[in-house]
């Protein structure tokens, strides 16, 4: 049905249960894989960690978001297991869903198969859903698991 997937992670608990599923969609289909994960472009005004604040520039702020991306795409990969061809792509936009459906067009995906965090009530409201927002600007199918 679908030849290639894009799926974007985080690293979090809820990316990460999602993945055997992505991997039995694949395996099922034969399709290829593209991981992807979205950092933001800016550096918080202070790096903060339990004993002090620093500043950070641009350059190592990119430094830091892309290690962080490698580590995620590396334990994301062994999850999935083996058998599937995995690519992964980083990208960097401050909102989220954007940077998501950035990475589609790049990768030329042909469904988008994201984790929902399954927010209600006024986490929902304040926080919003990323999933609603892809599923509202994509021009490809998205595949929602829970």
């Amino acid at each position: 049905m679908f030849k290639h997937l894009l799926v974007p992670v985080d690293g979090s608990d809820v990316s990460k249960k999602s993945l055997k599923k992505v991997a039995a969609l694949a395996k099922s289909d034969k399709a290829a894989i593209t991981l992807t994960y979205v950092s933001d472009p800016t550096p918080p005004m202070v790096y903060s960690d339990s004993t002090m604040g620093y500043g950070i520039s641009q350059k190592d702020h990119q430094k830091v978001c892309a290690a962080f991306a490698t580590d995620v795409f590396k334990k994301s990969i062994a999850l999935l297991g083996a058998g599937i061809k995995v690519n992964t792509v980083h990208i960097s936009n401050s909102d989220l869903s954007e940077g998501i459906l950035d990475a589609a067009k790049k990768a030329k995906a042909d469904v988008i198969v994201m984790a929902s965090h399954k927010r209600t009530g006024i986490k929902g409201l304040l926080l919003g859903s990323e999933a609603h927002q892809v599923i509202v600007h994509a021009k490809l199918p998205v595949l929602v698991l829970s």
